[in-house]
């Protein structure tokens, strides 16, 4: 037998005719048939609710004796008053969705979710928790009235010190605490830059393909976006210096394009700066997994060489720790500080003080570090077993990319398959993945899976999976 639940009576309404043991009778119905209580669940005692509701007991119990009289609850003495085990209560009428465009379920870029092959998961197995837990329990106990305040809209002082010492070290960012500004996520990331540099009718550089809420975000904004294809060097610069020399800003991942993961080469890094100092347009640098690279040290952040303060560089917690934290963090240039204060001010609402507390206790212990360094490990032996374990079993109907870093593998679908129509199976059998289609905006695009790999555990899983993908095709 269940726990009883909180009461499943609303407020009743003392204006209406019904009487009210027939608006008890009604409300506890209502949550028996729409599943909020299920069979063997037990309800709230006729003097419980008494107290509760503020009505006679021979109210309550009129109520429950009808409900009793038609099966739908069973009294059971000492043990109290439960839903009649067995009951099959009537189905809520399932609300239907309206179609997408092609008939095909759009991909959610944020799931909630834990399936093979997810995109933008971290290993959460190998999640260092019982450590995370000891932290917290910790900063818990020290908790000051002064911490139960609002936090600063800016972040807590002592995180955004540790994100300036670490960027410095890791990415040869050299920056100041107060140029570091803590955010919710990368979307609230985005949100401040526009609300602080760009107006409506601006307009921005994408990568084509390139991550699609981006360019959904600029679009409620109504700030036009300017798809730039990507070759094997990332971004072609000249292509956006042809077609919008004035743009305001430009969008790169230069470390690991999302989602070819290709990187963004040094004679494309030094002519993107170059163009963002002569027009003073802006670089929003998104490093989303900058510190997963496989065959050699994680590159430079283009930050690093910016000599003209036009870059903006974009980091998170989500990738590195795990996307549950909502925590990410965003590098200002120095003339542009007090600007951002006083949009984060209008704009911002700040992150837990609690949460980011846990974070700086976590890098100032060197868990942070050490975790970087097992995860860069393991991702390397992930990536090489997901890949060997699909080649053998797809490799005669898809090219597989095993880029040099990252934490997603491309699997480039031969002949004229859509990956759109393969998503969408593949999804309904419980797997995941998402279509290259649906990252691309202006260019024609060769159909291709993306399929997280950093949860994959062994090459037996990967052809275990891979099978499965086999007989969707």
């Amino acid at each position: 037998m269940r726990t009883a639940h909180s009461s499943p009576i609303s407020p009743l309404d003392s204006s209406s005719a019904e009487p009210f043991y027939r608006q008890i009778y009604d409300r506890v119905r209502g949550a028996i048939s729409n599943g909020v209580l299920k069979p063997g669940d037990r309800i709230p005692s006729a003097r419980a609710l008494m107290k509760e509701l503020g009505l006679a007991r021979g109210t309550i119990e009129a109520a429950y004796s009808l409900l009793a009289a038609e099966g739908y609850i069973q009294a059971r003495g000492q043990a109290g008053t439960i839903v009649t085990p067995g009951l099959k209560p009537r189905m809520p009428v399932a609300l239907t969705k309206p179609p997408s465009r092609s008939g095909i379920a759009a991909a959610s870029f944020r799931p909630d979710s834990i399936l093979p092959f997810q995109m933008g998961l971290p290993a959460l197995d190998a999640f260092p928790r019982k450590i995370w837990a000891r932290l917290g329990a910790r900063c818990v106990r020290s908790m000051q009235p002064s911490d139960m305040a609002h936090p600063s809209v800016q972040g807590l002082q002592a995180l955004r010190a540790e994100i300036a010492a670490y960027l410095q070290v890791s990415r040869g960012i050299n920056c100041s605490p107060s140029q570091v500004f803590v955010t919710s996520g990368y979307r609230q990331t985005m949100e401040l830059i526009a609300q602080a540099l760009l107006k409506e009718g601006d307009r921005v550089w994408l990568e084509d393909p390139g991550y699609p809420p981006t360019r959904e975000l600029l679009g409620h904004m109504r700030i036009a976006t300017v798809p730039v294809p990507v070759d094997g060097e990332g971004m072609m610069v000249s292509h956006g210096t042809k077609v919008a020399p004035r743009a305001r800003a430009a969008v790169v991942t230069p470390a690991h394009q999302s989602p070819m993961c290709v990187s963004l080469s040094l004679p494309r890094r030094q002519a993107l700066l170059d163009w963002a100092a002569q027009n003073q347009a802006w670089i929003i640098e998104d490093d989303y997994d900058g510190e997963y690279r496989y065959v050699s040290r994680p590159l430079p952040a283009l930050k690093s060489l910016d000599r003209d303060g036009r870059v903006l560089y974009a980091g998170t917690f989500s990738k590195v720790l795990f996307p549950a934290i909502r925590l990410a963090y965003l590098v200002v240039p120095e003339t542009q500080v007090e600007r951002f204060e006083q949009i984060s001010e209008v704009f911002a609402g700040g992150s837990p003080a609690l949460t980011q507390g846990i974070v700086t206790a976590f890098i100032t212990e060197g868990h942070f570090a050490r975790h970087i360094q097992r995860m860069r490990k393991l991702y390397a032996e992930r990536r090489e077993a997901a890949t060997a374990g699909l080649v053998s079993v797809l490799g005669k109907h898809m090219t597989i990319d095993s880029p040099p870093g990252g934490m997603h593998l491309v699997l480039r679908l031969q002949g004229l398959r859509s990956d759109r129509r393969l998503v969408a199976r593949m999804r309904e059998d419980g797997l995941y993945a998402e279509a290259l289609a649906d990252w691309a905006a202006g260019t024609d695009i060769a159909s291709a899976l993306l399929l997280g790999f950093t949860n994959i555990d062994s090459e037996a899983t990967a052809e275990k999976l891979g099978k499965r993908i086999l007989r969707l095709l």
